[in-house]
């Protein structure tokens, strides 16, 4: 979508401002949840990744071996993700959505039993599905999984204000970026408190954000106003 669709009032309702918090809640959430329960992350595969080779470099092969699970089931989750848009078009996104959810779900009921298997296959693929499915607000690249690209873009956005000149709806794009960082990391809080207060239930939480999403994707048209 281009910036003059944006400003015409034309947005998708899978970049809407609305949908795109709840996603980042649920992502910072799920992170949070994965590190405290598993020791890995299910978002960041950055981090993964260096963890492992940290390991493996200094020979500790069971503690490098702990990170690969994740990696494989994310990159799992994308190939999801892309069948999905090849398959259902429009539908894609509220489908991804509604598996994010059957996948929580089930990752819930697993836990007791196979946790390790539960939690870094199963929740990695759910990110990396949200991941690969939701990749902009308002026509702007962001991310509702980390929050490293929309810091940039929130600093920059607010630099260009500060020195002038800034085009049109700067303001609001800024705004929206710090409030994906600011929302991720309160899912990331409330995950903590609640993976570590009520550990059978907390993948409860993120599971009612994306039922929250899924119901305004069935009430919103496919481009709504702004």
């Amino acid at each position: 979508m281009s910036t003059l669709d944006v400003a015409a009032g034309a947005i998708r309702r899978d970049e809407t401002v609305e949908i795109v918090l709840l996603l980042a809640f649920a992502g910072g959430f799920i992170d949070a949840y994965t590190w405290i329960i598993h020791g890995v992350l299910a978002n960041a595969q950055t981090a993964n990744v260096i963890f492992l080779w940290v390991h493996a470099m200094g020979g500790e092969w069971a503690e490098a071996l702990h990170f690969v699970p994740p990696i494989l089931a994310f990159t799992f989750g994308i190939v999801i993700a892309a069948w999905l848009r090849r398959v259902a078009g429009e539908r894609a996104s509220a489908l991804s959505i509604l598996l994010e959810i059957l996948f929580l779900i089930t990752i819930g009921i697993l836990h007791n039993r196979l946790p390790d298997l539960a939690g870094t296959l199963g929740i990695s693929m759910v990110a990396a599905i949200q991941a690969a499915m939701f990749v902009k607000v308002e026509g702007t690249v962001c991310s509702t999984v980390m929050i490293t690209g929309n810091m940039r873009q929130f600093v920059e956005n607010l630099f260009a204000i500060v020195c002038g000149g800034a085009p049109l709806g700067t303001l609001r794009k800024s705004a929206i970026f710090y409030a994906l960082c600011a929302v991720f990391g309160c899912g990331a809080a409330v995950g903590a408190f609640a993976t570590r207060s009520i550990p059978n239930l907390a993948l409860g939480l993120p599971v009612v954000a994306l039922l929250i999403v899924l119901l305004r994707f069935e009430a919103t048209p496919r481009e709504v106003t702004q």
